[in-house]
């Protein structure tokens, strides 16, 4: 027999293993209802976070604290959560109807409500993906007030270093920083951080918000004045799970809601037994193709080809996309803001109501009935196979009668980060592989990487990977998965959730056509190998504008067959 005790574990599989003991954590601590993060509950959880390093953390590992890294994370999750010592994870539980007002983080579209100086409750309707994405963000951001705690507490009775004191005084300050009050409290910020005066300098200005000038300074503050007080008074902060949540996680409860307000408006609208075609995309690009040339064509006739998306997707440009809006639903489209929890907002086009001469898709070959589309807003993680599952079952007009869908085709645009290339290049995957487990999704794509060449954008086609969180991929991991016989091309977070509803409905409950076509493509984010490319290192910009139209138009071409 071999001598087997000498055979090391190599990065790639401690990671591996790190992720699946977060996984297999959280949704024990989930059953349980509650812990205290920086207590003895919460250490394997800070254990196999330090073990497995992401990328997106930076230096978690290291003294210094990680600055792009917390930026991330405070950006998605509710401004004034740093302050609170109890985070309550609720499902959608009444709190719209009361006084409290709604923080929803720039981010990431979840509604959380301040109950008091020292409690912060954040609904959870989007599925278990959500609950391990703000369980790892918080984990990264206790860990790194700890680190804060260790460079300012001088014993254990409390006495604080002269740099935390005089940040103290700079965050107390009712009235906005003069420059030079400012430079001294960014100083004494750095020496607390381990962080050189330029490099907090450099990312002070994006922490900001509009009432709040100073908010890094309250941020590193805050995070540190608990970590002291988690030690000095043993006054641990603790995150909760509501009954409710623990009771409603898993039964679809919002996905139907969300379907059957879909299904009901398309009764209303006699499309229901109309082909369908479902894009899973963001609520501008296929609006914006369908009808932006007729709108505005005029204007942008002799400028390059995607400078009209480009000039829909600035922020300062709000006159022009109403016009395209109302225009659009004059031409048959139904807009349907979410109302059931989901944060997936929908959009329905019916083409036999629009003018297609005045339209770049001017050669479309629609049959006698006229293609229904249905457009939804990214979902996000499992949220996915909730959703589409929900969608495609037959709706139930009364208890014996049901109408099955027709659906033709099940089109996913999304964003993930690529292994090969860089920002705003195009991933065509050929299947889906469920990180952490054995499952994987092989499917026919309908869209192929040849019809992507030529634009100037770099193509890349193969396998891609659904992960548990973006958040929580390290190079070591990815280079197996890219360099090993998977040889991937990207991960994502909902791919291989919505080819399970798919093959379930298509193959197995036969609520579908089982031939039903199905379309992936991807753009990607960030390339999370490359150090000062990961998704910390901030958005596309206009870099994303033409890869997203691009993928669109393709899309809606094969809908219209438009050779």
């Amino acid at each position: 027999m071999k001598d087997i005790k000498n055979i090391s574990r190599s990065r790639a599989q401690e990671s591996s293993a790190a992720i699946e003991r977060l996984y297999i954590t959280m949704r024990h601590l989930f059953n349980r209802g509650f812990y205290k993060p920086m207590g003895v509950s919460g250490e394997t959880l800070r254990e196999a976070l330090l073990s497995l390093r992401p990328e997106i953390y930076g230096s978690i590992a290291e003294e210094k604290v990680e600055l792009n890294g917390l930026l991330y994370v405070i950006e998605r999750l509710p401004i004034g959560i740093e302050e609170c010592r109890y985070i309550n994870l609720t499902s959608d539980e009444g709190y719209s109807n009361s006084h409290f007002k709604a923080i929803v983080p720039p981010k990431r579209r979840r509604n959380c409500y301040r109950i008091d100086d020292e409690q912060m409750n954040v609904e959870i309707t989007r599925g278990r993906s959500d609950i391990y994405d703000i369980l790892t963000h918080l984990t990264f951001i206790f860990i790194e007030s700890h680190k804060i705690k260790d460079r300012v507490l001088i014993d254990d009775e409390g006495a604080v270093s002269r740099d935390w004191q005089k940040l103290e005084l700079a965050v107390k300050q009712t009235k906005k920083l003069s420059l030079i009050d400012r430079e001294k409290a960014i100083s004494h910020a750095a020496n607390v951080l381990g962080r050189t005066f330029a490099e907090v300098q450099d990312i002070y200005d994006d922490f900001a918000t509009a009432d709040a000038p100073d908010r890094f300074l309250h941020v590193i503050y805050w995070l540190g004045k608990l970590a002291i007080e988690e030690v000095v008074d043993n006054n641990k902060r603790t995150i909760t799970f509501s009954p409710i949540l623990r009771e409603r996680l898993g039964h679809h409860i919002y996905g139907d809601i969300w379907a059957t307000t879909i299904k009901e408006v398309l009764l209303e609208n006699d499309l229901i037994e109309r082909p369908i075609h479902i894009i899973s995309a963001n609520m501008h690009s296929v609006m914006n193709s369908l009808f932006a040339e007729p709108v505005l064509g005029k204007k942008y006739k002799n400028t390059p080809e995607f400078q009209i998306f480009e000039d829909l997707s600035s922020s300062a440009n709000k006159e022009l996309r109403k016009k395209v809006e109302e225009f659009a639903l004059t031409q048959g489209m139904i807009s349907l803001p979410d109302t059931s929890g989901t944060n997936i907002d929908v959009q329905i086009f019916d083409t036999a109501k629009i003018d297609f001469k005045k339209t770049i898709f001017a050669d479309a070959k629609l049959a006698k009935e006229k293609p229904v589309i249905i457009v939804m807003d990214y979902a996000f993680g499992e949220q996915a196979f909730e959703t589409i599952d929900e969608l495609l079952k037959p709706y139930k007009v009364e208890k014996k009668n049901k109408i099955f869908l027709n659906v033709e085709s099940v089109s996913i645009m999304g964003k993930a980060g690529i292994l090969e290339g860089g920002k705003g290049d195009i991933m065509i995957p050929c299947a889906h592989v469920n990180e952490g487990t054995a499952d994987n999704y092989p499917f026919e794509n309908e869209l192929t990487k040849e019809m992507f060449e030529g634009n100037g954008i770099p193509v890349f086609a193969g396998p891609m990977i659904t992960v548990l969180g973006t958040s929580l991929q390290n190079r070591d991991l990815l280079k197996f998965f890219h360099e090993s016989t998977w040889q991937a091309i990207g991960l994502e977070m909902e791919g291989a959730y919505y080819q399970k509803a798919i093959q379930s409905a298509s193959k197995i409950r036969k609520s579908i056509n089982p031939n039903v076509k199905v379309r992936y493509a991807y753009y990607a984010s960030d390339n999370p190998l490359e150090t000062g490319s990961t998704l910390a290192s901030g958005g596309l910009g206009t870099t994303g504008v033409k890869p997203t139209y691009l993928i669109t138009i393709k899309i809606l071409e094969q809908i219209f067959n438009v050779k």
